[in-house]
């Protein structure tokens, strides 16, 4: 081709990258890779094959881990984490630095291989994932030099398991392997099977950096190696990035064990058009939002929603579009789409297309490779919200669509998933973006851009997209704990007694529901003795029932979460003020049901309590991030919605009050199963409730057995969050009940807990009513 032949046409000729150095890279490691373990590598085998999917030619053959290899990496890892952690702030700083400059070095070396093992354009591994991964660990070195002055009563977890995709291999294990390291942690991770290539290129430049044997550890094979180090007794916290199939069985398979989980999951998320935005901009935009790296992304704006006045219009101009995307070889710099990651993948793609029989497909008539793993820019307009492509993730190159009339419509179809991942909004209209942006049941919500990322600014989701974030301050608490060792829960053991009643006239005892008392359903009471075997009175018993009468109430109070922090601190003032004025008779009635002298004490502490929570009703800010764009990165803290709490059974008020009055201060909504053997102090404490104007349905009391009801709290669907102090051990069934939507889970692992001291109330509270839902809004021409 002529210049002059280029000017006339506008074609683009064939721009390849070199992949000499990363063959030659990989024939110097004899074409055959082991395990790398404890700052070493293990003899290699031939027991699968990582594969190029543009063309199918094998590039190296990889190693199945067994049992022996996982226990090899857990114990090295183990005995290289005091030692790490030992360093200090600024020792481990200077090995995350030490990593960034190697992976600067190596940048083309790493982009390439990215590309030869996932099929990604080399301009997307050069020019987005490489740079990236390389901020995450200088972002982390500076968050591992600023850990003892900013986090002083944080401490690192020990050994955390790390199970990465295939779709960004290398960003996804800086993801993961910056943030463990910088808190003190050491690691066991496992590329996907498909895609391991630069996590041992990663391995190698450990070795380049020095970093202490054993600190980061790498093993590699399929899914059975992911659940053996899952199901690790040694391992103190799991870090999973995947399908939300495969998360959900983690969430049960590490239910009770006392790990901590992190899980990043599916998404199907919207990418909402209104008929006031840029439309040349938003389909750019789109562009990169469904077709960068060939769909295969959990974030992609793969549901497309226009507004009905543009619709004709924007999808006329979309397909244009599509139809100048350039597919082919993915080391060709000129190319936009590549390869499908496995002809497993593609075969799952071309299999949800062809089976869906509703709608209009558009497919763009590109140039498709004869060989290799490709699938072309696909669109189906028309769909219903109810249609199988509008619900599942297809994770490929395959963009599905429909239309809204209004704002509010909007909202609701964005909404109508089961995933909580990411959105995005096109409007030139300040107001109705920040509007609609909080609305948004998603983890992340780009204004008028789409899959912007940045170590500063945390990246997670909520419902069956997962919990946790990665990234920012935020993602800091995944690897951290408090200092200190917990005391082990002691059972608390009601009364018996054969006494006749203390009050000889009867005090009737209800469920608090909807602002209401109500008689269980179930008809059934249980006797309260004293210590003295005194009878205090009567106690209801709930039932699945009357929990799901509580649930309801507390979904039909949604306006809670929309209230100004100065109106619910008001509340929890209010509370505060009329507890105080019967606050002798609360701490008798505690007396008596405790057996002990500390009602006062309870009583005081709980007052104080509610204005601590009432103080930061309206001060638990979120952050403006310092990410490297022109705009900001908004941390928006938000209710996490209806939480369900098992209250402590040894502190039968102030357990209470220190469960309700975080997440109502948040603008959540409560189910909160009072104290198992003292519960009349929380039958008393309904008359506060009803003279402090909490609206009905905000706070919602049952009492009754804890066994009885925690698992159906924690399977209820419409239950967002499940909370554990109870003295009996359900930690284990909560946990693997939650895992039917997800919900998060904060259990006591049957550690105890001083409800009278500082361990009572603080951030971990906060931290468990809130949700942090980033904003990134551009801004400028």
């Amino acid at each position: 081709m002529t210049v002059k032949e280029i000017f006339e046409t506008m074609d683009y000729g064939p721009a390849p990258e070199s992949a000499a150095d990363a063959f030659a890279w990989i024939v110097d490691q004899g074409a055959a890779f082991g395990h790398f373990i404890d700052g070493a590598w293990t003899k290699p085998r031939k027991d699968f094959q990582s594969k190029n999917p543009a063309n199918g030619e094998t590039l190296a053959d990889l190693t199945q881990a067994s049992q022996e290899d996982i226990d090899a990496a857990v114990k090295a890892a183990r005995k290289a984490q005091p030692k790490w952690e030992g360093l200090g702030g600024h020792g481990r700083a200077k090995y995350l630095y030490a990593l960034a400059r190697l992976l600067q070095k190596h940048s083309r070396l790493f982009a390439v291989l990215e590309t030869l093992d996932n099929g990604k354009p080399i301009r997307e591994s050069r020019d987005i994932d490489i740079p990236q991964v390389q901020r995450h660990f200088y972002y982390h070195a500076g968050m591992a030099q600023l850990m003892e002055s900013e986090l002083p009563n944080a401490q690192a977890l020990g050994v955390c398991g790390q199970i990465i995709p295939w779709n960004f291999p290398l960003l996804m294990l800086a993801w993961k392997i910056a943030p463990a390291l910088a808190m003190g942690n050491t690691v066991v991770l496992k590329p996907a099977e498909f895609t391991s290539l630069t996590a041992l290129a990663f391995a190698d430049i450990c070795q380049q950096a020095g970093l202490p044997a054993g600190v980061v550890n790498i093993v590699t094979g399929d899914g059975a190696v992911g659940e053996m180090i899952t199901r690790h007794e040694d391992i103190d916290k799991i870090a999973f990035t995947g399908s939300t199939e495969v998360g959900k069985r983690i969430r049960e398979t590490t239910a009770g064990t006392g790990k901590s989980l992190t899980l990043e999951l599916g998404g199907k998320s919207a990418y909402i058009v209104f008929d006031d935005a840029d439309i040349d901009s938003a389909i750019e935009g789109l562009v990169d939002a469904i077709w960068f790296n060939q769909g295969q992304v959990c974030c992609a704006g793969s549901r497309l929603l226009v507004q009905e006045g543009i619709a004709e219009r924007f999808h006329s101009k979309l397909k244009a579009r599509m139809d100048t995307l350039r597919m082919g070889n993915p080391l060709d710099k000129c190319i936009d789409v590549g390869a499908v990651v496995d002809p497993i993948q593609l075969q799952s793609i071309t299999d949800m297309v062809d089976g869906n029989t509703d709608g209009v497909l558009y497919q763009a008539p590109v140039d498709m490779p004869v060989e290799g793993c490709f699938y072309p820019p696909t669109l189906i307009t028309g769909l219903a919200p109810s249609s199988k492509l509008m619900q599942e993730e297809i994770f490929g190159p395959v963009l599905v669509s429909t239309t809204f009339r209004t704002p509010a419509e909007a909202v609701a179809l964005a909404n109508n998933t089961r995933y909580g991942l990411a959105a995005t909004l096109w409007t030139e209209n300040v107001n109705l973006a920040l509007d609609i942006a909080p609305k948004l049941v998603a983890g992340v919500v780009w204004v008028n851009a789409t899959n912007l990322f940045d170590a500063a600014a945390g990246f997670g989701g909520r419902r069956e997209s997962g919990y946790g974030r990665e990234g920012g301050w935020e993602g800091l608490s995944a690897y951290t704990k408090p200092k200190g060792t917990a005391k082990a829960l002691k059972p608390v053991e009601a009364f018996s007694g054969d006494k006749g009643p203390v009050d000889p006239l009867d005090r009737t005892a209800k469920l608090y529901i909807g602002g209401k008392q109500a008689r269980p359903d179930g008809g059934y009471s249980q006797n309260i003795y004293g210590k003295n075997g005194a009878l205090l009175g009567q106690s209801p018993i709930a039932n699945r029932k009357d929990l799901r009468n509580a649930v309801e109430a507390a979904q039909a109070a949604k306006g809670w979460s929309s209230t100004t922090g100065h109106l619910r601190a008001q509340i929890l003032y209010y509370i505060a003020e009329n507890l105080s004025a019967r606050k002798e008779e609360f701490a008798t009635r505690v007396n008596l049901l405790t057996g002990g002298k500390t009602g006062a004490a309870e009583v005081e502490t709980s007052i104080r309590r509610l204005f601590t929570y009432a103080a930061w009703a309206d001060k638990y800010d979120g952050q403006a991030h310092g990410v490297p764009i022109r705009g900001v990165a908004l941390a928006m803290k938000e209710p996490v919605g209806v939480i369900g709490a098992l209250c402590a059974d040894d502190a039968p008020l102030l357990g209470l009050i220190s469960a309700m009055a975080p997440a109502i201060a948040m603008g959540n909504r409560t189910v909160l199963v009072a104290s198992e053997t003292y519960p009349l102090a929380a039958t008393d404490f309904y008359q506060v409730l009803e003279t402090s104007d909490v609206p009905a349905g905000v706070v919602n009391i049952l009492t009754g057995s804890h066994a009885e009801l925690a698992a159906p709290l924690a399977g209820h669907l419409d239950v967002d969050a499940i909370w554990s102090f109870s003295s009996t051990p359900l930690s284990q069934e909560i946990e693997a009940a939650s895992a039917g939507n997800l919900k998060r889970t904060w259990v006591n692992n049957g550690c105890a807990r001083d409800w009278l001291s500082a361990e009572g109330e603080g951030h971990s509270f906060l931290e468990a009513s809130t949700e942090v839902k980033n904003i990134w809004v551009p801004y400028g021409e």
